[in-house]
């Protein structure tokens, strides 16, 4: 049986419930996205992974979607979510949309609140606003590349 264009797995996991192929592909799919295509040289593994939940979206056992999330108080007073990514060859797919309802349907269910703040790059605010969330603040540059605090309520 083959997967529609539009299938799209996607599970939610604690770090403790990362397989090692999981991590690894998901690592790899973070570098390949926001080292090399992005050219900026940053510190990824940052130490948050472990008190992340980790939203997964995979295509034909393949990762091509991926967020983290985490509760009020781990990385923002509000809950967050970041290292928004997905994999180039599917960034028409609509697998933006889908791991960003599921990241935030995560949030809502499993630390029962909808107030959520991410890290935008500027470009995707137009995506972000689709999702519920409005920019506060003014823009900054993280590691080189633009960015804005977006809230979700």
């Amino acid at each position: 049986m083959s997967l529609s264009k539009t299938d799209l797995k996607i599970e939610v996991k604690t770090f403790e419930q990362l397989n090692i192929r999981e991590l690894y592909e998901l690592l790899q799919l973070r570098c390949e996205v926001f080292v090399v295509e992005q050219d900026c040289v940053y510190q990824d593994l940052d130490g948050k992974d472990q008190k992340a939940l980790h939203i997964i979206g995979t295509r034909n056992d393949k990762i091509v979607a991926y967020t983290r999330c985490f509760k009020p108080g781990d990385y923002f007073p509000e809950a967050a979510i970041g290292r928004v990514v997905v994999a180039e060859n599917h960034r028409k797919d609509g697998y933006g949309n889908q791991i960003m309802t599921a990241s935030i349907q995560a949030i809502n269910e499993l630390y029962n609140t909808s107030v959520i703040k991410l890290s935008a790059q500027t470009y995707l605010i137009d995506f972000y606003n689709s999702h519920g969330f409005e920019t506060t603040g003014d823009s900054y540059l993280e590691d080189g590349i633009p960015h804005i605090a977006m809230i979700k309520k």
